[in-house]
């Protein structure tokens, strides 16, 4: 079970005692980065960035004395990652709509669906590192230009367009095999 009060942490920073508030980190940053990652819909890192920032910024405000009540300081973390990266996200101008979408949370459903949509793509990831190389490049190459032509790829590959095609679907129907297994295991 995780750990909810992470008030030794602010008395291990006011301390000094470094040994402790790294052990208290370890568990701490993972979190941070997982929030953001799953209700906040950061990438990885992103998530990683700001939430170094947002602790940098509580720990400041430790060591100036200005945390009143450090049993709540995991909250004050959240809240502070999470204006962290609403802050990152104005300045990088990058806002598809208005301030609202980030003003919300992700409904569990959402974060569910965000999890197991992470943990498929580390699954493929390892199928396709389990192919041969000339197999593996040319998955990789379709993955990433879904849109490409069969005479593009053709082209890049130096081979005919059947065989294309016929690496295509054999190696989709393998990887789907593969990942299919792995998921159930």
């Amino acid at each position: 079970m995780q750990r909810v009060d992470y008030s030794d942490l602010v008395e291990a920073l006011r301390d000094g005692d470094e040994e402790t508030a790294n052990q208290l980190l370890k568990e701490v940053m993972p979190r941070l980065e997982d929030y953001l990652r799953v209700v906040m819909n950061a990438s990885p890192i992103e998530a990683k960035e700001c939430a170094h920032q947002a602790f940098l910024d509580v720990f400041e405000r430790i060591r100036d004395d200005k945390i009143n009540e450090s049993k709540y300081i995991f909250s004050y973390l959240i809240t502070t990652s999470r204006h962290t990266f609403l802050h990152y996200k104005k300045s990088q101008h990058r806002f598809t709509s208005d301030d609202e979408q980030y003003n919300h949370h992700v409904e569990p459903a959402d974060q569910m669906q965000s999890l197991i949509d992470e943990e498929r793509m580390q699954i493929l990831e390892q199928c396709l590192e389990e192919l041969d190389p000339d197999d593996r490049d040319l998955m990789n190459y379709l993955l990433a230009h879904p849109d490409a032509t069969t005479q593009q790829v053709s082209k890049k590959f130096g081979i005919s367009g059947a065989n294309v095609r016929t690496k295509k679907s054999r190696l989709t129907h393998r990887l789907h095999h593969s990942v299919k297994r792995k998921m159930s295991n």
